[in-house]
């Protein structure tokens, strides 16, 4: 096919196709898509926090030397349950003086005036490692602790954990069947939308059949459309989710927290490349189907 023949069957595809509605529509189902894989990151950094403080109060026994403690803290430290590395650190010592401040400035009422003395006793705060927050470890920490030299006993409270055990279950299935749902009808969305914008060009597909033109001479120009609109719905939508988190994040201050950025913008990648893999392979099948099509089967 010569140049002429080639510019002008090139300005018919173009035809009235509704470039508008298909990327704004694109742009909504990936945002969609990008709202809940945020609120799904957020949700999983705050479970990750809850986790991280879950500790075990292990409390010494009285009269206990400086090198005594010491020694507790070292063979704790050994332990494989407990978390590894963090900025905070794993064992943390509160003197019983320490605690008996905080429970005053909690509560209000000055024990020690009334008892005269300070009934408390010095403890480790130690943080377990994930692997091992399930009921049965947990209870198999506490009596292994307990069984350290210098240890008056150790405790854990045990309804809580069993609480965020479960809920983070069910919050992990309600997630996942969410998503899956969410991606499905966002596809179909996606592609229900190129494929009505198509067909106010079935005419010309089917014209430029009719005067010899190769199949991928035709698809060519609207493959190379899907990707530009595709690309373009994508950065749309990352650029409106993230004045939604900048906006979220000065509204509550605590979100900056759990705020995870680098997961935010593989989030951000992906919304792009959905947006660019789902429009091309719509428009494929799409222009395809209606290259297929008999001319009466196009009215």
């Amino acid at each position: 096919m010569n140049e002429p023949q080639k510019h002008k069957y090139r300005k018919k595809r173009l035809g009235t196709y509704p470039y508008i509605s298909v990327v704004f529509s694109i742009t909504l189902a990936l945002f969609a898509i990008g709202v809940f894989g945020t609120l799904v990151i957020y949700s999983n950094e705050l479970e990750n926090v809850v986790r991280d403080n879950v500790k075990v109060q292990v409390y010494l026994k009285n009269q206990l030397s400086k090198e005594q403690t010491d020694k507790i803290e070292s063979q704790l430290k050994a332990k494989n349950f407990v978390k590894k590395g963090g900025n905070n650190g794993a064992i943390q010592f509160v003197s019983k003086e320490t605690a008996a401040k905080q429970f005053i400035k909690e509560t209000g009422e000055d024990f020690k005036r009334f008892l005269g003395e300070n009934p408390l006793r010095n403890a480790f705060l130690v943080k377990i490692d994930p692997a091992y927050h399930d009921k049965s470890s947990l209870t198999r920490i506490k009596a292994e602790i307990e069984k350290v030299p210098g240890v008056f006993q150790a405790y854990y409270v045990e309804n809580v954990i069993d609480s965020i055990n479960q809920n983070v279950a069910k919050i992990g299935l309600v997630l996942m069947g969410l998503v899956a749902i969410l991606l499905v009808t966002v596809v179909l969305l996606i592609n229900n939308t190129v494929r009505l914008a198509l067909f106010s060009q079935r005419f010309i597909i089917r014209s430029m059949q009719l005067v010899g033109a190769k199949r991928w001479f035709i698809q060519r120009p609207f493959l190379f459309q899907a990707i530009w609109h595709g690309a373009l719905a994508g950065l749309l939508s990352c650029a409106m989710l993230y004045a939604l988190v900048s906006f979220a994040t000065t509204k509550i201050e605590d979100l900056a927290l759990i705020q995870n950025t680098q997961r935010l913008y593989l989030l951000a990648g992906s919304l792009l490349i959905t947006g660019i893999v789902v429009a091309t392979i719509s428009t494929y099948r799409a222009v395809g189907k209606y290259l297929r099509l008999s001319l009466d089967e196009l009215f």
